[in-house]
């Protein structure tokens, strides 16, 4: 099972080029599927059944692995057995014919326009790095870009006299977001004055946000810089930078904004995702109406 396996993740990486990090998660979810059927006692492909599959996904949900994560991990089984069954290691593609784990439908948290505004009025100008972190911040909100597509930002990418972005989002899939006036300004002022000295300190290979020693920044480290930033406005919510993403979608589509022109800028392939965001304004409207309505 390891060599197919093993086949298997090759081909997602040359074939299908993923991101290293969805290599990874279909990698780990795969190995834990392996080990489970070894460990009852199946070491042939062709004697897997749909029963297998379906007690390894409730060994997940008795696990209490959340809905999202089990709802993956099928799909890595279903993409495994059906590459096994066009590569002829099998006749019979045993998750064929199973339903996927259903998810609740979950609103994601949002920031009202006036949280967002608290959030960049906390920023202590004075404090180190706080070019850049009002900088990062910005443009966060202003592109509703995903967090690992700020850390990948480059410089050859900011188009800022067309005041856009280019972005590599997923499956490496370029894009062009556009860029608002205030985090044009606040963008600049990084560039000119704060960058210059962090990238001196290391070879940047042209990466946008830079660390005090010059490293490109993580998704920890831009999780972190959110969260302080927002403990300090008095921020009760849970907030991370996909916060500011689902912030930006909403606040577009509440003022009017088409749900095509969101779905390009968000990189969303399918615009079935882009339409949760429609769920949230009619969720603002419904709460508009509780608060203001004489007779609520």
């Amino acid at each position: 099972m390891e060599a197919h396996l093993h086949d298997y993740i090759t081909m997602l990486r040359v074939e299908r080029n993923l991101s290293l990090n969805t290599i990874d998660a279909y990698k780990r979810d795969l190995k834990n599927y392996v080990s489970y059927l070894e460990a009852k006692g199946l070491s042939n492909l062709k004697a897997i059944k749909q029963k297998h599959i379906r007690g390894f996904i409730r060994e997940l949900s008795d696990a209490h692995l959340a809905p999202a994560s089990i709802s993956r991990v099928f799909s890595s089984i279903r993409s495994y057995h059906s590459f096994l069954n066009a590569e002829l290691w099998v006749e019979n593609n045993p998750s064929q014919l199973l339903e996927a784990p259903k998810l609740p439908r979950k609103l994601p948290e949002v920031l009202t326009v006036q949280e967002v505004d608290d959030i960049l009025d906390a920023v202590d100008e004075a404090a180190p790095l706080a070019r850049r972190d009002l900088a990062l911040l910005e443009i966060l909100y202003s592109t509703g870009l995903r967090v690992s597509e700020v850390c990948h930002l480059n410089l050859t990418g900011m188009l800022l006299k067309n005041e856009m972005v280019r972005v590599s989002g997923k499956g490496n899939k370029e894009r062009l977001v556009p860029i608002g006036k205030s985090a044009m300004e606040r963008l600049n002022d990084y560039l000119r004055f704060e960058r210059s000295g962090l990238a001196r300190k290391l070879e940047t290979k042209g990466i946008v946000f830079l660390s005090r020693n010059g490293r490109p920044l993580t998704r920890m480290t831009v999780y972190n810089i959110l969260k302080k930033w927002s403990q300090t406005a008095g921020i009760t919510k849970k907030v991370s930078p996909h916060t500011l993403r689902h912030s930006f979608a909403t606040h577009l589509l509440e003022g009017g904004a088409d749900l095509r022109a969101v779905q390009e800028m968000l990189g969303h392939a399918d615009i079935s995702t882009t339409q949760i965001y429609t769920h949230l304004d009619k969720e603002h409207l419904k709460e508009v109406h509780r608060t203001f309505h004489p007779r609520w």
